[in-house]
């Protein structure tokens, strides 16, 4: 489930590849390949673990709040596909 209000990050098994329409991530564990055809998404995506959370990456790039909600859609979209999770120091321990 995605929390914008928690940090993420890129998995780190998922290469991206810069493209002109934005980019493509491709997952080397599951296989799975995605198609982010808008910059700024890339932009937000590239800089999730800058930030301690998926919100303050947004509103890093994304100026105007009324305009943040379609940033969050692709964010839970990524995030129910593998290609970014919670960032690692968020990660729950395992005993």
């Amino acid at each position: 489930m995605f929390d914008a209000s928690g940090a993420w990050e890129l998995d780190p098994r998922v290469a991206v590849r810069p493209e002109p329409f934005g980019a493509l991530l491709y997952h080397f564990g599951t296989r799975k390949l995605s198609f982010l055809k808008n910059t700024t998404v890339v932009e937000v995506v590239r800089s999730l673990a800058d930030h301690p959370s998926a919100d303050a990456a947004i509103a890093a790039v994304v100026a105007d709040p009324a305009a943040r909600a379609p940033y969050v859609q692709a964010l839970s979209t990524l995030a129910g596909s593998a290609m970014i999770r919670p960032a690692a120091h968020d990660l729950p321990e395992t005993a």
